[in-house]
């Protein structure tokens, strides 16, 4: 069960609910790995529809990691999404939307 007044958001992956959170340390890893200007850009480029495969697949890596999961970006490319790129992509995007706004 996530708890979204934390920011938490549950993504299924090979069947399996998982909580997703972007920490400041998955906040880090994910400006690391995306290279982006700011997690700002990132996050107009979701506003926009303007996103990549690369940086859902990096926003649910750091969100699980966030979350407390310990795998990586290569666990996920075989792996079973819920809803597939669609259901991520709308993961990624509450995540962000979570961690960027206050709790209503």
């Amino acid at each position: 069960m996530t708890n979204p007044y934390a920011g938490e958001v549950c993504l299924t992956v090979d069947g399996q609910p998982m909580v997703c959170k972007l920490t400041l340390g998955a906040l880090a890893e994910l400006e690391q790995n995306l290279k982006v200007g700011s997690l700002m850009d990132l996050i107009k480029r979701f506003e926009a529809a303007e996103f990549t495969s690369s940086d859902v697949l990096a926003l649910c890596v750091a969100g699980l990691r966030g979350g407390g999961w310990r795998g990586t970006v290569d666990d996920l490319f075989c792996a079973e999404i819920e809803d597939g790129p669609v259901g991520a992509a709308r993961a990624a995007a509450e995540m962000l939307a979570r961690a960027f706004s206050p709790p209503e």
